[in-house]
């Protein structure tokens, strides 16, 4: 009987069914943007000033100069660039404790990031944040945040606000693939599916929850099915095509400013580095990190298209990567000199009850 039930169940996976033998609402994602060359060009600095900052931050932290956890973002810097460059001015940002490169695709300064990451005063949460734990409401950045799964409920409750203030703006709201099975993440998805709200859920399939594989942790591999129970439509995109990620978010992101509720996005993706600094990464081998490295790196796979097309040559990709250096290597100066926090900041920002 148990092999009867686990062969049907493969069989309403591989059909897109859900369990319940409902048909799964799945939205195909659209082909990737067309962008000028102008415009991929600025797609590819933004990767690549993402990529340049994490392994300098992995360099900061072997020296001692970052403690606590670190978690670095290198290999997933295609999927925030192409969501930042689909959304509009005014939505938010809400994402987990790999949160660097959400930082800088917010547009927050890479010397006040840097800054934070080394716990000094010039960081945007005055050093007493760190890597896990810093915002900019400037920016709509709502944090990292060191609880697995928290980033759901609390994006979930952005999108509420911005429902009630009667704005057009969405609340993009990211977990990894590990998060997509805590309890609290279907509760939000409930909600959310209840009263419509404008949340993007973007689920950042690494395919390991710290070293747990995909396969090992969750019935349901298809995580953009997750929602489906709750009628939440959802969309697979490739997540090392920066402008796959534009298009699928721009769509994405029409759809539930229109009213029509929140949608999960299931974006594909690979981190190089281990689950943070202090994992050595031995549940997979190295041939397989090289094989997506040099395959389907996102930031090779937008050189190629720029050089393919003849507007930019070798030279003007190798001074993009200087001048990028250069703001990271600034970034790091800037945060080796900045003073750490007085010892009365402890006590400062800091809500009690009463």
């Amino acid at each position: 009987m148990a092999k009867t039930q686990r062969t049907s169940q493969g069989k309403a996976q591989a059909s897109g069914k859900s369990r319940t033998g409902r048909k799964a609402r799945i939205k195909k994602a659209p082909p990737p943007a067309v962008a000028s060359s102008q415009d991929l060009l600025r797609h590819y600095r933004d990767m690549l000033l993402i990529r340049r900052f994490e392994e300098k931050a992995g360099q900061l932290y072997g020296m001692g100069l970052i403690g606590g956890f670190c978690h670095l973002y290198i290999g997933q810097e295609a999927v925030v660039v192409g969501l930042a460059e689909a959304k509009q001015e005014g939505d938010s940002f809400i994402t987990t404790y790999r949160d660097h490169g959400h930082m800088l695709a917010s547009g927050m300064a890479p010397r006040g990031v840097m800054a934070e990451l080394t716990g000094r005063r010039g960081g945007y949460a005055k050093g007493k944040g760190g890597s896990m734990h810093m915002f900019s409401r400037e920016k709509n950045f709502f944090g990292g945040h060191g609880i697995v799964g928290a980033s759901v409920p609390l994006g979930t409750g952005l999108a509420f606000a911005e429902q009630y203030r009667g704005s057009e703006n969405v609340a993009l709201t990211f977990f990894g693939d590990g998060a997509a099975n805590q309890g609290q993440v279907y509760e939000a998805l409930n909600m959310a599916a209840l009263w419509k709200l404008p949340v993007l859920y973007v689920i950042e399939n690494n395919q390991y929850a710290m070293g747990t594989a995909v396969s090992r942790a969750s019935a349901q591999t298809e995580l953009s099915l997750r929602g489906d129970s709750f009628g939440i439509p959802g969309m697979q995109v490739d997540g090392m095509d920066v402008l796959a990620v534009k298009a699928a978010g721009e769509e994405a992101l029409a759809y539930c400013r229109t009213g029509k509720g929140p949608l999960v996005m299931e974006v594909m993706t690979y981190r190089y580095r281990g689950h943070s600094m202090s994992d050595p990464a031995k549940y997979r081998t190295r041939e397989e990190v090289q094989k997506v490295r040099q395959e389907r790196d996102p930031i090779d796979h937008a050189r190629d298209l720029l050089l393919a097309a003849g507007e930019v040559s070798e030279a003007d990709l190798k001074e993009i990567d200087r001048e990028v250096k250069g703001v990271v290597s600034d970034a790091a100066e800037f945060a080796q000199q900045s003073p750490e926090p007085e010892p009365d900041e402890l006590h400062r920002d800091v809500l009690i009850a009463v």
